[in-house]
């Protein structure tokens, strides 16, 4: 079975490219970055071919949602749920989901409260169920209010709910039963176990762990773990694997209203910067973890606090892919509420640099292409040129690597723009080499040639001898393809040159044969063949060197 909620726990429509790209993930099948929602529906609906599968569908916001993910095998099941009429799907069975039957309820009571106090006072019971109207959620509230209280009946439950003062709540009766359950509970609550209750809805994805509720309510991780075991107790949090638990999506509205009702915005937001700070931490621990042991990395890593530490390489990668819905939801909420930049753009570089650890660059591409749409994003808003410079590189780098050669040129262009308005040298040269990198990929090699031109330029004011080897280079490349061989020749030699001076062995042999190449080309074949030997001589050398380097780091 695949499952997948197409609401946020704020209650916005999840977009369904994020939703497809997680589906696929499950299915082991790797989206290329930046996929649109067209290409991302087509691939699931590939992927579910010839397979007999369940989708579970929940928190549906509107019939679009569902459409794009609806797979063309007619051995699937897709199962949408939805809190009204679900219209404009084809081929829909509507079905109204009503309460649970007695027998069944009374059962799921009994997980809570234990047999005896059911089979003591069975018509109770059966009363507790109508006043929740077989509402599985008011149940398990109600549940786990006598799970605490040993010694209550379940009359006496009964009676607690029907003095309840009436509220607003109360007047749509479908909504009634969980809102007077979940007063019941929430008011049995020690205030500092209502307050952190409040602020998990800050948790992103409405998911949390001990280290979450820790920041969020200013505790100890260890009373953190604490407090969530006992509210997965009272029914309020649903267990997760690996000491994680999730808010109930019914319960969210009525605890953010709680919230906003009695936390200052000021409290709240030192919560949420809280939470993203212990974020940061965790993240930065993750990537430590990653490099060699011995490393100067792994001593940073050995000086964290205990509760931050990973013991292994392996525990650092699987903590990641299981926390990476919430931790890429952390990094799009504090980017969109605008109100924690500094920590936002913090966070998302500390999550690049972990899965760019983790999974290596290729691996991780597929999500850090949204991240750096985020960056762009903030760097827009706090028009931050050099950074949303960067972001376009970046975002350009992954549309080029995915085949979408006319948009990644659109980005260099973009980058180029904004790292000329900022006056960055170093970013602009960047920009002016990535455009001319993809003329050379469209092979378009005149213009290629024109913008390595331009960079070259760049780098010589600069003085940057490992830049103007690689363009020289890039220079001789593309005026080779265009058949312009006196000219590859002229550069290829100057490669050479600035590939001595730099004490670039490898490059330099790299830049000897293409020189060799090029002097054959103008009919030099005594000085080609000179050129072909010293570019052997130049890769042995180097060759012996790199040999060296690594009988030194063993």
């Amino acid at each position: 079975m695949l499952q997948a909620r197409l609401m946020t726990s704020s209650g916005d429509p999840v977009p369904t490219e994020r939703t497809a790209r997680d589906l696929l993930v499950r299915l082991g099948v790797t989206a290329p970055p930046g996929a649109d929602e067209d290409e991302l529906g087509e691939m699931l609906r590939g992927a579910l071919d010839g397979k007999r599968i369940l989708l579970l569908l929940d928190d549906v916001a509107g019939a679009e949602q569902v459409d794009a993910l609806l797979p063309d095998e007619p051995g699937c099941l897709v199962v949408a749920v939805s809190r009204g009429p679900l219209t404009g799907v084809p081929d829909v069975r509507p079905c109204t989901v009503g309460g649970l039957d007695v027998s069944a309820a009374v059962g799921l009571l009994a997980q809570y409260t234990g047999p005896t106090r059911i089979t003591c006072d069975p018509v109770a019971a059966q009363t507790l169920v109508e006043e929740c109207a077989g509402q599985p959620a008011a149940l398990v509230l109600v549940g786990g209010w006598l799970a605490a209280r040993p010694e209550a009946s379940v009359s006496d439950v009964i009676e607690r709910l029907r003095e309840l003062p009436p509220t607003d709540g109360d007047v749509d009766r479908g909504a009634r039963p969980l809102a007077r359950a979940f007063r019941l509970a929430y008011g049995s609550l020690p205030p500092a176990a209502a307050r952190m209750l409040r602020l998990l809805t800050l948790a992103p994805a409405g998911s949390a762990d001990a280290h979450t509720a820790s920041a969020l309510a200013g505790c100890s991780v260890a009373d953190g773990r604490a407090a969530l075991e006992g509210f997965a107790g009272y029914g309020m949090l649903r267990p997760r694997e690996e000491g994680r638990y999730e808010l109930p999506g019914c319960l969210d509205p009525l605890l953010r209203a709680l919230l906003e009702a009695t936390e200052r915005p000021a409290e709240v937001e030192l919560a949420r910067a809280r939470m993203l700070e212990r974020t940061v931490r965790q993240l930065h621990a993750c990537r430590l973890a990653a490099e060699p042991a011995g490393s100067p990395a792994r001593k940073k890593l050995a000086a964290l606090p205990t509760s931050l530490r990973f013991p292994s390489a392996e525990a650092a990668g699987e903590w990641l892919d299981s926390r990476m819905p919430a931790l890429v939801e952390a990094a799009r909420v504090a980017v969109e509420t605008g109100e924690v930049d500094t920590l936002a753009r913090r966070l998302v570089a500390a999550l690049t640099h972990a899965l760019s650890a983790h999974r290596g660059a290729e691996g991780a591409a597929p999500e850090l292409y949204g991240l750096h749409q985020l960056v762009l994003d903030v760097a827009r808003r706090r028009d931050l040129p050099v950074e949303r410079a960067a972001a376009l590189l970046n975002l350009g780098d992954l549309d080029a690597g995915a085949g979408r050669i006319d948009a990644a040129l659109a980005r260099y262009k973009g980058a180029l723009e904004a790292a000329r308005a900022a006056g960055d040298p170093y970013t602009t040269g960047r920009a002016l080499e990535s455009i001319g990198g993809t003329y050379q990929e469209l092979e378009d090699w005149s213009r290629a040639a024109d913008w390595y031109g331009r960079a070259l330029e760049l780098r010589l004011s600069r003085r940057d001898l490992a830049a103007e080897a690689r363009l020289y280079a890039r220079l001789g490349t593309v005026r080779g393809y265009a058949g312009r061989w006196a000219e590859a020749l002229r550069d290829w030699r100057a490669a050479a040159a600035a590939c001595r001076r730099a004490g670039d062995l490898e490059g330099y042999a790299r830049a000897l044969s293409g020189t060799a190449k090029a002097q054959e080309k103008t009919g030099r074949s005594k000085e080609a063949l000179r050129a072909w030997s010293e570019a052997a001589a130049a890769a042995r050398r180097a060759d012996e060197w790199s040999r060296s380097q690594q009988g030194e780091g063993a």
